[in-house]
């Protein structure tokens, strides 16, 4: 079960390039711009409760679909199209590699398991 998990994310992330590659950008610039939502964990310097909000406030599939449709059909700013195709590719990628959303319990505690533990 765990490869076919992995597998789904791996098709989402490339749902996420090829959404990106319809932007009048070089194909090169996602891969620089996906690792970008990692700066959510910052907020870890505050304490886990922070850290956990702002680790998933970056890390959350929904919002990154909100701001591209946002981007997209309601006011047609491709900013936010990018931020929300790089939100959800990174997500996916994250989630492909066994990382989730965080509990404030701490960074290792999230919605896939334990980070570190053999999850099955």
């Amino acid at each position: 079960m765990k490869g076919i998990l992995r597998l789904e994310e791996f098709s989402l992330l490339l749902l996420g390039f090829f959404l990106f590659m319809r932007m009048d950008l070089s194909w090169w610039w996602f891969f620089v711009l996906l690792l970008i939502p990692d700066i959510g964990m910052l907020g870890y310097l505050a304490g886990n409760r922070v850290g956990a909000f702002t680790y998933n406030l970056f890390h959350h599939r929904g919002i990154g679909i909100l701001l591209y449709l946002v981007g997209v059909s309601f006011l047609n700013l491709p900013i936010l199209e990018l931020i929300g195709i790089i939100i959800f590719s990174h997500a996916a990628m994250d989630r492909m590699f066994g990382y989730g959303l965080k509990y404030e319990k701490g960074f290792k505690f999230t919605h896939l398991g334990e980070i570190g533990k053999n999850n099955g």
